[in-house]
Order: structure tokens, then sequence, then C-alpha cells
């Protein structure tokens, strides 16, 4: 029997934010942008899903005037994701 795969992981930009911040201590919004080739809104959409399943921390500081978002992995987020690379694993039989 295959276990259900996380939902909150199944949507390919919150995969490619967790799957970043796990070779990375924290990566900043603008990066996060650029690495998931999606807008602005979508990101911050994904974000803040990610956040409510308590997965990634949201920082939200200044830089100068300017607002500066970071997004550091928990570890219910690094457990979540190396469940779902398993699962992932057991479904294409490797």
């Amino acid at each position: 029997m295959y276990n259900e795969l996380d939902p909150v992981l199944s949507t390919p930009v919150r995969l490619a934010v967790v799957s970043a911040l796990i070779k990375m201590k924290q990566a900043d919004f603008s990066y996060l942008m650029e690495i998931t080739k999606t807008t602005q809104g979508n990101l911050s959409h994904q974000l803040k899903k990610l956040n409510e399943a308590e997965y990634i921390e949201v920082i939200k500081t200044f830089k100068g005037n300017y607002p500066h978002t970071i997004c550091k992995l928990t570890a219910k987020g690094r457990k979540a994701f190396e469940k779902y690379v398993e699962d992932i694993k057991k479904y294409l039989h490797l």
C-alpha cells in the first residue's frame, strides 16, 4: 500500500522552495522567485501555505526602506520533505 503524498509538497512551487531550503540555511524572496520562475503573487501565496503548515519560517525585515523576506526551513519541513522523497521513491519503485 502506498502512502498518500503530502499535499503541501505536491505543488511544484512549494516543492522547489523546500528543495532549495534543504540545501541552504535560508533564502530570500527574490532568490526563491528566481529559482521557481513564478510571479510575486504566486510565490507569496505558496510561502503562506508552507508557513501555515509550519514547514518554513518567514522572517520579514527591511533592507533600507524596502521589505526583505527571508525563509528558513523548519525541522518539521525537513522531516516532511524527507518523507515525501521516500514516498516518491516507493511510487517509482526505486
